[in-house]
């Protein structure tokens, strides 16, 4: 006999309507759903900071750039 806790009361899935039924599964998709989304934006957010860091990595320096944008005047 397999159970729901609903605000604290236990109900026989068996016992249930059909529309209830269909509501708890679509209530369990939704809750699946948003933990697979979680972890997904936690990935991401990782990959992020990564890239961030790897493009000021990338990125000359001040002085770097200072240096390159001089130009050499002859007279």
């Amino acid at each position: 006999m397999a159970t729901v806790k609903i605000d604290n009361i236990d109900y026989d899935i068996d016992t249930l309507s059909t529309e209830a039924k269909q509501l708890l599964q679509s209530l369990k998709f939704c809750e699946a759903e948003l933990q697979r989304l979680q972890a997904q934006s936690g990935v991401l957010q990782t990959a992020r900071a990564a890239y961030a860091k790897g493009l000021q990595a990338a990125l000359p320096s001040p002085l770097q750039q200072a240096q390159a944008n001089e130009t050499l005047q002859f007279n």
